[in-house]
């Protein structure tokens, strides 16, 4: 392992940057730090469930409520959180089970994304998209663990002037979307670890598809 890798991480595993020897030692070391991430993941997401389960089911229900009139849904993010969004769109577009909607991932395309970028610069990218797709029935919903990134608090804007449901999933502090007031939801994942934090921004996705689903298959749903 170079230097510079072992700078990159030892923020994970310190005790590998230790000069361990012995295997046994340095396997239980590894266990124990697992056990660690993964029960900290657990507690995240159950505090975050108590903290936001009434926006959650308050937020499932109107995104119901927009796609028994035909609404779509459109999700973002950069980096990491662009796969969570793709990972989001698929779960409403082709669920395991209960009834798919129309959703797309904006970062998904990656002609769109990179003539966008290359012809009317990064910070549009998703903006234009919700111009040239989104209408009034609609639900956007955009992932950041910083709760800062441009892109997404430009289209987030658009979207809120354009009757769009707009709900941000952040991290740390809640960034900017934890101020914005053309957000109608912001949960926000009180970490200082990006992977803890997209790790609760999966939670909240299923449990805004759990909420939605549920009202969508009430009798009369689609009356």
């Amino acid at each position: 392992m170079t230097t510079h890798d072992s700078e990159s991480t030892n923020f994970l595993y310190p005790f590998i940057d230790s000069e361990e020897t012995d295997a046994k030692s340095l396997l239980d070391d590894l266990a124990a730090s697992a056990r660690g991430k993964a029960a900290e993941s657990a507690r995240l997401q159950r505090s975050s469930l108590e903290e936001y389960g009434e926006g959650l089911t308050a937020a499932g229900i109107e995104m119901a409520d927009r796609f028994r009139r035909g609404g779509r849904l459109y999700t973002f993010g950069n980096g990491g959180s662009s796969t969570d969004a793709a990972t989001l769109a698929t779960l409403f577009s082709r669920p395991a089970r209960g009834r798919p909607v129309a959703a797309w991932s904006l970062a998904a395309d990656q002609a769109v994304v990179t003539a966008l970028a290359n012809d009317v610069g990064f910070d549009l990218i998703f903006k234009r998209q919700i111009i040239a797709h989104a209408r009034d029935r609609d639900v956007a919903i955009a992932l950041s663990t910083s709760g800062n990134s441009d892109d997404l608090m430009t289209a987030l804007t658009e979207a809120k002037s354009r009757g769009l449901l707009t709900i941000g999933f952040a991290g740390h502090e809640g960034g900017r979307m934890a101020v914005a007031d053309y957000l109608d939801y912001c949960f926000t994942i009180h970490s200082q670890s990006i992977h803890r934090i997209q790790e609760s921004h999966a939670m909240l996705g299923y449990r805004l598809w759990s909420v939605a689903q549920e009202h969508l298959a009430r009798p009369g749903a689609y009356a």
